[in-house]
């Protein structure tokens, strides 16, 4: 059964009730008609019995019929009896006969002769509380019979034509109703191979087909964002990843090309290591942008303390060039609305850019505005240029002064807001008179 395509489990169940109900009202009518025909049949025999009461008489302890003119007709079934002995009886089978006369000794009472299709009442003669006899009126129940028999008939046959007709507008219905939805589905399961752009563009639900059109909507647009996501993570992880695997295999060819001094081979796999470290990082940071954008849990973070675990991260950049890096502790305790992991990946980035730029201090403030956590980061470096303001932030590319000391690989920044941004947040470059400043927005608990 479940393997059956819906539309025919829908016409089975609706066959299925319209049968039972049907079957029901049948065997409802039925039952009520043959007691309704029981019923007449029953006041027609006291009728009858009653009848003949009136032409009966009790004469010196006798039960006697009295000649009328109204006399009954000569066919009629009724019989009266005296002390049990038949003062009247109509010409009739001897089972029907011995059947009255067993009904009159116990009037009142209905009596069914079996085999004879006769229903017998008898009612008793009496006079001043004394009974002298009975009156027993037999009806025939043929003419219920074939009542009952025909309309029994007629409902089967009803019932069977209500069936096949309710059964061939279930199937139209069904067929018609389920044909756009089968269209629908078709046409989605296209698109979403072929042409992610195409929707069906409902102005709103209005029915279940306008609500499903509207789902399948949905639908595609959560696929097409999801492998725009994959795709951009993708292109992102072989354009981020370039650079870093081209130092490491130029300067372990340059290393093995010849003979080395152990120093030699020291400063090589230094330099490996760091561009390593930063192939690292930013596997990391492409794997918590694609994990934020489709939808992971962010959590919370004290903004303090993500400064403090950045600059500790950064520390050996600092301690390289002898900086200090001074981080100003807000007033009250700020929370950030992401997780304090995230948090430091934005930040590191930025404040390795300071340590590399700066000359003696880099300082980190940090402030709540409207919603969002706002870092200033600052150092006493070379500064940035007006035109350098974004360039910077494109990946692979660096500002006059990190092409001129050679310092990085021009992804840290990119990467930087890149995560910020994946959780409705940003890092930017501000124009200063001396000096590099940097903003970093993260969202507020």
């Amino acid at each position: 059964m479940s393997r059956l395509p819906i539309r025919h489990r829908l016409l089975f169940l609706v066959v299925l009730a319209v049968g039972a109900a049907l079957a029901a009202l049948i065997l409802g009518f039925n039952l009520l008609l043959a007691r309704n025909l029981s019923i007449d049949a029953d006041r027609l025999a006291r009728t009858r019995a009653s009848g003949e009461l009136g032409v009966v008489a009790v004469r010196h302890g006798r039960v006697t019929v009295v000649e009328t003119p109204d006399d009954l007709a000569p066919d009629s079934t009724i019989w009266v009896f005296s002390h049990g002995r038949a003062v009247e009886a109509p010409s009739t089978s001897t089972r029907i006969t011995l059947a009255a006369r067993r009904l009159a000794a116990r009037a009142p009472a209905f009596a069914d002769v079996a085999g004879a299709n006769t229903r017998l009442y008898a009612t008793p003669v009496a006079a001043s509380g004394r009974k002298y006899g009975a009156v027993v009126a037999a009806v025939s129940l043929k003419p219920y019979e074939q009542t009952r028999d025909t309309a029994l008939l007629a409902s089967l046959g009803l019932g069977a034509a209500v069936l096949v007709l309710v059964t061939l507008a279930a199937r139209w219905l069904l067929r018609s109703s389920l044909r756009p939805v089968a269209h629908m589905t078709r046409l989605a399961g296209e698109w979403s191979e072929h042409d992610q752009s195409r929707r069906f563009s409902v102005a709103g639900p209005q029915d279940e087909l306008t609500e499903l059109a509207a789902t399948l909507d949905g639908l595609l647009d959560r696929l097409a964002a999801s492998l725009r996501r994959e795709q951009r993570f993708s292109a992102e992880m072989s354009h981020e990843l370039r650079t870093p695997l081209s130092c490491v295999i130029a300067e372990t060819e340059l290393a093995l090309r010849r003979p080395r001094t152990n120093q030699e081979y020291r400063s090589a796999l230094e330099l490996v290591l760091q561009n390593a470290q930063q192939l690292a990082t930013t596997i990391d940071t492409l794997v918590a942008v694609a994990r934020n954008e489709s939808g992971g849990a962010r959590g919370t973070a004290d903004a303090f303390a993500v400064a403090t675990g950045a600059a500790e991260a950064s520390s050996r950049y600092a301690a390289e060039r002898e900086l200090f890096v001074d981080i100003t502790q807000p007033e009250w305790p700020i929370r950030l609305g992401v997780d304090g992991d995230f948090a430091e990946r934005v930040l590191q980035p930025v404040l390795e850019n300071a340590c590399r730029y700066g000359r003696t201090t880099v300082t980190v403030g940090m402030a709540r505005r409207k919603g969002e956590i706002v870092y200033r980061i600052s150092d006493d470096g070379p500064g940035i240029a007006l035109d350098e303001q974004e360039q910077i932030f494109e990946p692979g590319q660096q500002g006059v002064a990190g092409r001129t000391n050679g310092q990085g690989a021009g992804l840290g920044l990119a990467l930087a807001r890149r995560l910020a941004r994946s959780v409705a947040g940003d890092v930017n470059a501000d124009a200063a008179e001396s000096g590099g400043i940097f903003l970093v927005r993260l969202p507020a608990a």
